[in-house]
């Protein structure tokens, strides 16, 4: 990415190594702003810089990156939220995407899988580490199998590639209501509740290969 066009990022870890890690792996990627060490510091640094981007730690003394979510909403900042993490739990990531994070990125998986995870914020897509989507066990304790019509096995694809409704609509030339219409009938017919379980079991089909 030419350093024109680097989107201006705000990294908060407070682990002072992974940090700087994580600074030499952005640079020439990124505009890196700022570093934070703890949640209320990557608060502040938030409303101070403004940034387009946020990568955050999950766990960071006095808030967490996931309690930081809706304070940083709250305080006007609409930058795309990355967290990263050592956490592989499926229902950590459920969470996070659900309070509004773009990214959720594993700590051992960080290099292209965080660029790519800044790519597809950048595009207003949801990246989640494949590790996680693979390893979440599914509501009834395995792989459920429905038949999927060629234009669900479409949709489920974008949606596992972390497109929003609108643009799978777009990129298929639908409307908004019927690409809705398909993913809650397959998360019907799976049992599932969540977009992170739709790509589960996309990773199951395959769907997630590039």
């Amino acid at each position: 990415m030419a350093m024109a066009m680097a989107p201006r990022t705000l990294l908060a870890d407070d682990h002072s190594i992974v940090a700087e890690g994580l600074s030499r792996l952005l640079t020439g990627y990124c505009d890196l702003v700022g570093i934070a060490s703890d949640g209320p510091g990557l608060v502040q640094a938030a409303v101070d810089l403004q940034p387009e981007v946020i990568i955050a730690d999950l766990s960071m003394p006095g808030i967490s990156g996931l309690e930081a979510i809706p304070l940083l909403r709250a305080r006007g900042v609409t930058a795309r939220i990355i967290i990263l993490t050592m956490y592989s739990d499926p229902q950590l990531a459920r969470n996070a995407i659900e309070a509004g994070a773009l990214g959720y990125v594993l700590k051992q998986a960080a290099g292209q899988e965080l660029l790519a995870a800044i790519d597809a914020a950048l595009a207003d897509r949801v990246y989640v580490s494949p590790q996680i989507a693979l390893s979440a066990p599914t509501p009834s304790g395995g792989t459920p199998h429905i038949k999927l019509t060629p234009r669900q096995r479409e949709i489920l694809g974008l949606i596992a590639k972390g497109y929003r409704m609108k643009q799978i609509a777009t990129t298929l030339h639908l409307s908004r209501r019927t690409v809705e219409a398909h993913k809650y009938e397959m998360m019907r017919a799976l049992g599932v509740r969540s977009t992170i379980d739709l790509v589960r079991y996309a990773a199951s089909l395959g769907l997630t290969q590039t």
